[in-house]
């Protein structure tokens, strides 16, 4: 039986080999078992609250995960100088990479992570599926590339080294797939340094089910609960919880199987510590073998939650020869995690950037540690202040919900993300929000192609306030801020004059719509003069918050302000929802305004592919070229036909809003 530890002492020092949020969750672990801590940083994550934490920390020159947390030598370099006794590899970047496991081993060091064979042969996906399949775990037929038939269609493309969606991409036509073979290869190297895909067959609908599996050196496998994550989006997670759903409803006789799939898929490989089993189910219970993570997942604190187990605490265990003693645990109550992403749900999923001007998730019980019956839990990352930038995957937090019940964990995770104070950047916070309170996510009858019915954007905008209430709120706020740092006759109201004069005038942005905001202060207060709120009565002011009334009720917004480049913003938030609104300049600078024909970078990120040349004629739709933010490529397309008459080079690293080509008419 394999053992994962050469020294024989206990672990005295970790060394997390990863960034963010699951640095701090294996931080707390430790510190609660007295254990020093060491955290490897970028040049972008300097400043993170993940090194700040950690009681040491070496520096990895770089920001790209290439140059950094891909580096597996620098790691274990860094682990050798800092004194570390073992390597903790959270989830993506190295962590399920036989070879750097081993060489983790090979330098002295304990690798907290499963045996450097059983991630090889899992991570090789087309054989492990026939490894599988000789074990009796049930399989979908895997596809060779270069072997699929339009019979075959449509198909998934995988990465094989690792999973999050990266490098992952769905095909429905036989001449799309060399093109999007590349792509998918592209994103898998940059994510895990390894370039290999597959393919599979694409089951359009279904349900994401997993068990979380623990084994140690002696032979005992616990499979530990199951999770469902049905809720996707490009074939990432969004919302996870446990039990799953789907099981409930089926019955005792699915979990059965499930679990017996997951122990066989584990002692097949001879595995020890903690790794996820995942199965693609149908609405009648039938499951398919779809991967198996060898490592701890981003979702594990839904299992912790229902389980009472520390997940790393028992890899540290294990890690060390102790038995899995007792009996197999047993679930109790209900867990769902949101993952809260700096992404935009309305335009396609755009990854955003920028400075979290605030961040506050309110009645957070517990924080990296598990939540027992009821109450939130708060895995992040980001607190406010921090940059959000585009080198790594825009989850800034994972926000927990437990209760006795699944309704009442819906209700408390979406009033506390609807509570939540969230400015800075766009993020998919009202997304989450609409999802928790749609009747047909609550009634647990959903499948994975629950985005491809229910419009994100609508579930968005139905938790916004009115745009027309927010830019009066937030057209009232500004003043008062204004007449709060004035330097002269700071007593007196904005636009105070001894006779009756015009009303004020404030212009907000939502979307790229402009909203016009008149009013005026009197002696009785701030009147409303713009003519679609006219009945809308202000009760009081401040620069950080205002009070309204209609038809006889009371509502209180918060209101934050935040700069994007340059780019004021205001947020208003109330019971009702929250929106952020552009403020319109009152005077314009002209060499801010592109060119008619602009097509302007809608994210920061690099030019990893130019599809055309200065002088050809495109037509619209037609891809121009390809920008990589957040570890996924997205294509820049025409917007009419012309000819190209500007053109980024390849290579270019720009913000958003920087002209990327210009399409003249012929």
């Amino acid at each position: 039986m394999y053992s994962p530890t050469i020294k024989t002492a206990p672990i005295g020092r970790v060394l997390v080999a990863n960034r963010g949020e699951i640095a701090r969750r294996v931080f707390r672990t430790c510190r609660d078992r007295g254990i020093d801590t060491v955290a490897v940083f970028s040049d972008a994550d300097r400043d993170a609250a993940f090194v700040r934490e950690a009681d040491r920390a070496v520096h990895l020159p770089g920001s790209a995960p290439a140059d950094t947390y891909l580096r597996g030598d620098l790691i274990i370099a860094a682990a050798l100088t800092s004194g570390a006794h073992a390597i903790h590899p959270g989830y993506g970047f190295l962590s399920e990479n036989a070879d750097f496991a081993q060489s983790v081993l090979d330098a002295g060091l304990v690798w907290l992570g499963p045996p450097p064979a059983a991630i090889a042969a899992m991570g090789l996906k087309i054989e492990s599926k026939a490894m599988m399949a000789d074990a009796g775990v049930p399989v979908l037929t895997r596809l060779q590339p270069d072997a699929v038939t339009e019979k075959d269609l449509p198909v998934l493309i995988k990465a094989s080294a690792g999973g999050g969606g990266r490098g992952m991409r769905v095909v429905r036509f036989l001449a799309d797939l060399p093109g999007e073979i590349e792509t998918a290869a592209r994103e898998a190297k940059s994510a895990f340094g390894d370039e290999t895909v597959f393919c599979e067959r694409y089951v359009e609908t279904g349900r994401h089910i997993e068990v979380q599996i623990m084994a140690d050196t002696h032979g005992t496998v616990w499979a530990v609960g199951e999770r469902e994550c049905s809720i996707q989006r490009r074939h990432q997670k969004v919302f996870e919880e446990a039990p799953a759903p789907l099981v409930e409803r089926v019955g005792p006789g699915m979990r059965d199987r499930l679990y017996d799939a997951a122990r066989a898929a584990a002692k097949a490989v001879d595995y020890v510590g903690a790794g996820t089993v995942e199965f693609l189910a149908d609405h009648d219970g039938e499951f398919f073998f779809l991967e198996m993570n060898t490592r701890l997942q981003v979702e594990h604190p839904v299992t912790e939650n229902v389980t009472g187990l520390d997940l790393v605490g028992l890899q540290l265990d294990v890690a060390t020869g102790l038995p899995l003693s007792g009996a197999e645990p047993t679930m109790r109550g209900w867990s769902i995690e949101a993952r809260l992403y700096a992404e935009d749900p309305a335009a396609d999923w755009q990854p955003q950037s920028g400075t979290m001007s605030g961040f506050v998730v309110p009645g957070v019980t517990e924080q990296f540690t598990l939540t027992p019956q009821r109450g939130i839990r708060l895995d992040s990352g980001t607190e406010a202040g921090d940059t959000i930038g585009v080198h790594y995957d825009p989850m800034l937090a994972k926000v927990i919900a437990t209760a006795p019940t699944r309704p009442e964990a819906c209700r408390l995770l979406a009033k506390t993300l609807q509570d939540s104070v969230i400015e800075g950047v766009v993020t998919n916070r009202d997304l989450l929000v609409g999802v928790l309170r749609d009747p047909e996510f609550l009634s647990g009858e959903f499948d994975t192609g629950y985005f491809n019915t229910h419009d994100p954007a609508e579930l968005t905008r139905a938790q916004r306030i009115s745009p027309p209430l927010a830019a009066v709120v937030a057209a009232v706020a500004d003043a008062a801020r204004e007449r709060a740092t004035a330097t002269v006759d700071a007593d007196l109201p904005s636009g105070w004059r001894n006779v009756v004069s015009a009303a004020q005038n404030r212009t907000y942005l939502h979307d790229e719509d402009e909203i016009a905001v008149g009013y005026r202060f009197t002696r009785d207060g701030v009147v409303v003069t713009t003519p679609a709120l006219d009945e809308l009565r202000i009760v009081s002011v401040a620069p950080d918050r205002v009070e309204v009334e209609q038809a006889g009720l009371r509502t209180r917004y918060r209101v934050g302000r935040s700069s994007v480049r340059d780019e004021q913003r205001v947020h208003v938030q109330g019971p009702d929802g929250s929106l952020t609104l552009g403020v319109v300049p009152r005077f314009v600078d002209p060499s801010t305004l592109a060119t008619p024909g602009s097509l302007v970078a809608p994210m920061p990120g690099v030019v990893s592919r130019v599809a055309v040349s200065e002088g050809d004629t495109v037509t619209q739709g037609q891809p121009l070229l390809w920008l990589e933010a957040m570890k996924m490529e997205h294509a820049v397309l025409a917007t009419a036909d012309g000819v190209v008459t500007q053109l980024v080079a390849q290579g270019t690293q720009v913000e958003p809003g920087a002209v990327l080509a210009v399409v003249s008419d012929e």
